[in-house]
């Protein structure tokens, strides 16, 4: 779709896209360029209203190592001006993913460590390998996860991001399943059938309902009942209900049909 050195967006022609983190010989871990590249591959999915949801992926062994050593002995040379700048680039980029309009889902195997976690933080879903290893590394080199604490805290709560983030303890699939960071953990030859079965899944629902669920769930993830949030929720489901794809879907469901988003794409 563009053409990028660190990463790769591909289209599928059903309908989604996956960007995948390009660097295996460096086990995808973050520099400034792919952070830029990141950041741009959102703004082309994001302008493209054909598309209906979002795979995260790395090549190769690893999803992301985290930061490149390269990079961090750079950074190590720059003044605090330089270094908030770098931090603008990539709380940018946890922004502009997180705030995607259509569905994300991160797709995990092997080491997800550091700014790896904020990646798969900030998605709707995520999915890994039972061997898949979690980090949260940065206070081993006298860091902290800053930019990404927000995401890493709404993804597994405080209390297990404050025992990560200050232990920088490992932890398996098994447990990021259990914490809540991964939706479901697989073994790792059966990971990409369920890659699969999860993007099947996905294609049998109306796109313009997932947008409208997505934005609804951001309205309602304070849990703050009020008169505001009760109005939103009503006009939500109104709006939903006489759009082109809800009356579709209903007058699909009660004709015993399938819904046109459903049929084979060309």
């Amino acid at each position: 779709m563009t053409d990028f050195t660190t990463v790769q967006l591909e289209q599928d022609p059903r309908g989604f896209a996956t960007l995948w983190l390009n660097r295996p010989e460096k086990n995808n871990a973050f520099n400034a360029a792919m952070i830029r590249e990141l950041i741009r591959a959102l703004e082309v999915i994001a302008a493209d209203r054909n598309l209906r949801f979002l795979l995260l992926r790395g090549r190769g062994r690893h999803f992301s190592a985290g930061a490149d050593l390269a990079w961090m002995q750079h950074s190590a040379t720059l003044d605090y001006d330089a270094n908030r700048s770098d931090a603008h680039e990539l709380a940018e980029l946890m922004y502009s993913l997180h705030a995607l309009q259509i569905p994300t889902l991160a797709v995990v195997q092997g080491a997800a460590f550091g700014g790896a976690v904020g990646l798969v933080s900030c998605c709707d879903m995520a999915i890994g390998a039972d061997d898949a290893l979690f980090s949260l590394s940065e206070v081993r080199i006298g860091l902290a996860p800053a930019v990404i604490s927000p995401f890493v805290v709404q993804a597994i709560g405080e209390r297990a991001a404050r025992r990560y983030a200050l232990t920088a303890e490992r932890f398996d699939g098994a447990r990021a399943r259990e914490l809540g960071l991964l939706a479901e953990c697989y073994p790792a030859a059966e990971l990409d059938a369920q890659v699969d079965s999860w993007v099947g899944n996905l294609l049998l629902n109306s796109p313009q309902a997932m947008l409208a669920s997505k934005d609804l769930l951001r309205e309602v993830a304070s849990g703050v009942l009020s008169p505001a949030l009760r109005t939103y929720t009503e006009n939500a489901i109104a709006r939903i209900r006489v759009s082109a794809e809800g009356q579709e879907g209903l007058n699909a469901f009660l004709q015993k049909r399938t819904p046109a988003w459903q049929e084979p794409q060309a």
